[in-house]
């Protein structure tokens, strides 16, 4: 009993120190990027564009939000068919190629994808830097996520929900759209939006693909470059202006916001759904 006691203790002790390595530097990172924005943070960051090495965020704002639905729109809708496929439809050898191929995908590091994506879409295509080489890259990246978070949210979706609606004689299309997505949104949704944080937290891809922009982006696909926020955080960081270093700071600050935000839009749709999924 003693020694079982002393094994259980140890155990939990160990979990404890596994999880402080992963909290303290995490909670230190956060206070000190706010520690370092908050005196410096003026609201003309959110309404002016930048200016050389000063200025505001705004074009940085825009940009991010619209490089985030690209990926949403792209990337989320590949990923989601690919999931659903795996899940539903796949079997055998098809299923285990394509899981192995999306697994590999997820392993591949985002500096590279950039720079296939500069090959591929800047100089062979033509496109230049611009919203929709940024955007595909991206998507490309988040794809592995996305589709392994639908393929496992719909794996626990309980096979007496299927197996109740072909014994009704409802068609598997109806059977998937009203009843086993509808029990598997908080998963998808959740996958999403770690997808598209892990996304729009890159700068290497974006620096290969998307350039820079002093202006908020125009509309125009191609031949346009697009700001975003880690821009500024990687390359203003290490300038002597002030004014530059303020504005990586802002940038970091408002970055956390972009993700806190959408950890509570999952957390949302996650609380709606299972609350729907009971009345």
């Amino acid at each position: 009993m003693n020694r079982r006691k002393i094994v259980n203790a140890a155990f939990w002790a160990g979990c404890l120190v596994c999880l402080a390595v992963v909290v303290v530097p995490t909670v230190w990172m956060l206070i000190e990027v706010i520690g370092r924005a908050l005196p410096v943070f003026d609201w003309h960051v959110l309404t002016e564009n930048t200016r050389g090495n000063g200025g505001g965020l705004r074009n940085a704002i825009i940009g991010t939000a619209v490089l985030g639905l690209g990926v949403l729109l792209v990337g989320g809708t590949v990923s989601v068919l690919t999931g659903i496929y795996l899940s539903e439809f796949a079997t055998g050898r098809t299923q285990s190629l394509l899981r192995g191929a999306y697994e590999v995908l997820a392993g591949i590091p985002s500096i590279v994808l950039g720079y296939v994506g500069y090959l591929a879409l800047v100089v062979f295509f033509g496109w230049g830097f611009s919203l929709a080489a940024g955007v595909l890259t991206l998507s490309v990246l988040a794809i592995p996520y996305i589709a392994k978070a639908t393929e496992a949210a719909l794996g626990q979706v309980p096979t007496s929900y299927r197996e109740g609606a072909e014994a009704l004689g409802l068609p598997v299309g109806f059977t998937l759209r009203k009843i086993v997505l509808k029990s598997a949104i908080p998963g998808i949704v959740t996958g999403m939006l770690v997808a598209l944080a892990l996304a729009v937290g890159e700068t290497a891809p974006m620096l290969y693909t998307a350039g820079w922009s002093n202006t908020a982006p125009t509309g125009e696909l191609t031949h346009s470059p697009v700001g975003y926020l880690t821009y500024p955080i990687w390359t203003f960081y290490n300038l002597p202006s002030q004014s530059a270093r303020d504005l990586s700071y802002n940038a970091a600050f408002l970055l956390i916001l972009f993700v806190l935000l959408l950890i509570l839009i999952g957390r949302l749709v996650s609380w709606r759904s299972r609350r729907h999924a009971e009345g």
